[in-house]
């Protein structure tokens, strides 16, 4: 097995002298090498072919022995040293030091195809940064994240991506739900991939230190290899990369809010300098139409990460890279207009996405009552957000009064849709069908653009907690067949109707279908 290694980051930035695997602060480093813990019986559940073939590996050597044991952490790959990067955070809106890949080791960058890649592996052991932590990853979380990632990828949302799954052959404690009911599960781990890792909590961590020094060089280092469109390190080009990124950040997150998509867990090692959706966790998507759910059990109370605060939580973290940052450039003034225009151009991207949502193509100053009218709509009774829009894809043109029978099996009680609830409805589709006059396109064309970016199939938590219940009784095809339907979720795929249907009630308050904990 063959891989064209181009190592960037471990050559070009400054490594931890000490080499021995103990819990510590690591200072003036950007990393730190340590090998993966052998796994006892590493067992290949499934990989992606496309992303084999992204790093020169056809679909053979997927199944070879090389292969289980490079992505296992079995071996090293000849003349390349793995390490875990040094990064800080902000969680849950408190500043929490130094953290750093705590359950994830890079093994080498890979470029083939024009492409650079790093690949790390998630859950193979313990690294200077694990903390309290043992540095493994558990089977369901490995495979939320390994569907999760690809899923994202196929719904057109910036995102890592995920090249294996397997089974350790080792257990491993956790108490998942943190309280106090710690049982062994079946461990795991996650070959993932990326342009880079680098985070917004790897600039946080010089900064923090003052070691201007590093941090100068990490930024320069991002932008070479990133942002070469940026040209070479200045004062402008860091102004610049700053915008660049908040650009990215802003983007990704509007896809979020297309697909119904909530992280769960928006700490700012947690976002990605390249604006990928980065780290998956306790996410989820919205079931019903709830701008305050958020799925993880940490932030029930304060719902910090709640759908409704991810643009707003974007710009809190951009603000702290700004304040990471500022050393390089000496003034306040750049960073405040990006920040200032973030807010704007959210305003603006959010209303353009909620009317390709809607089906339109002419800009019209009704619009946003005409999106905010809507959202009251769904909010007035339970409603399954991605069925609404994927069946609002079926209106017609002329057919207000019947509107509400077009989306009716979106809704969850359906019998609540009378009275006051109903008149609001049919008030609102009367809007839409006028609103519709002013657009140019048949209503097939409205309708098929309606459904490149409404998904028919997402990852709902049932459908990745049915895969795992059956992959804990050693059963992995609803992996795979999960992981072939959500490589085409804009597609009709009437074979696969069964999962265009909203939330089960068993799965209402079920654990890993409702909320979830960053236990992994």
């Amino acid at each position: 097995m063959q891989l064209n290694i181009n190592n960037t980051f471990t050559t070009e930035l400054p490594s931890d002298p000490i080499t021995e695997n103990t819990r510590r602060q690591v200072f003036k480093a950007t990393h730190s090498y340590v090998t993966p813990k052998v796994p006892t019986q590493p067992k290949l559940i499934h990989a992606s072919k496309d992303m084999a073939e992204a790093i020169g590996l056809d679909e053979n050597e997927i199944h070879s022995k090389a292969f289980l044991d490079l992505f296992s952490g079995s071996n090293v790959y000849p003349k390349t040293n793995p390490y875990a990067m040094a990064y800080a955070g902000h969680q849950f809106g408190n500043w929490a030091g130094q953290l750093g890949d705590g359950r994830a080791i890079n093994l080498f960058e890979v470029s083939h195809n024009n492409k650079r890649w790093a690949i790390q592996l998630k859950g193979s052991g313990e690294t200077p940064y694990s903390r309290q932590g043992d540095g493994y990853a558990v089977l369901r979380s490995s495979i939320r994240e390994y569907l999760c990632s690809e899923a994202m990828y196929y719904l057109g949302v910036p995102t890592t991506r995920a090249l294996s799954l397997m089974l350790s052959g080792d257990t491993v404690l956790r108490d998942m739900l943190y309280n106090g009911n710690a049982d062994y599960e079946k461990g795991a781990i996650v070959s993932r991939l990326a342009p880079t890792f680098i985070r917004f909590g790897n600039f946080e961590l010089f900064a923090a230190r003052k070691d201007t020094e590093n941090l100068k060089k990490l930024v320069d280092y991002t932008i070479t290899y990133f942002y070469p469109e940026l040209g070479a390190p200045s004062k402008e080009t860091y102004i610049n990369f700053f915008e660049a990124v908040a650009n990215r950040t802003l983007d990704m997150i509007i896809h979020w809010q297309r697909v119904g998509f909530v992280h769960g867990v928006m700490n700012t090692d947690n976002m990605s300098i390249l604006g990928l959706t980065i780290d998956y966790g306790p996410y989820g998507w919205l079931e019903d139409f709830n701008f305050g759910w958020t799925p993880n059990t940490t932030d029930r109370q304060n719902k910090r990460y709640r759908y409704g605060n991810q643009p707003n939580i974007g710009l809190w973290n951009l603000l702290q890279l700004a304040n990471a940052l500022y050393v390089l450039v000496d003034e306040a003034e750049p960073f405040e207009t990006i920040l200032n225009q973030y807010q704007t151009d959210f305003e603006i991207k959010s209303l353009d996405m909620m009317r390709s949502k809607l089906g339109l193509q002419i800009k019209d100053d009704t619009d946003a009552k005409l999106t905010l009218d809507l959202e009251a709509c769904l909010l007035l009774t339970e409603t399954d957000m991605t069925l609404f829009f994927r069946l609002l894809s079926n209106y017609k043109h002329g057919f207000a009064a019947n509107g509400i029978k077009t989306v009716y099996d979106a809704f969850y009680t359906p019998e609540a849709l009378k009275d006051e609830i109903l008149d609001r409805w049919k008030v609102w589709f009367l809007s839409y069908d006028k609103r519709l006059k002013k657009e140019q396109l048949k209503d097939s064309e409205r309708q098929e653009l309606m459904r490149t970016v409404n998904p028919k199939y997402v990852l709902r938590n049932y459908m990745a907690q049915l895969a795992i219940d059956d992959a804990n009784k050693g059963d992995y095809k609803l992996v795979d067949d999960l992981f072939q339907l959500l490589k085409n979720p804009y597609s009709e795929q009437p074979e696969n109707e069964k999962w265009f249907a909203k939330r089960p009630d068993w799965a209402r308050d079920k654990v890993g279908c409702s909320m979830l904990s960053c236990s992994s």
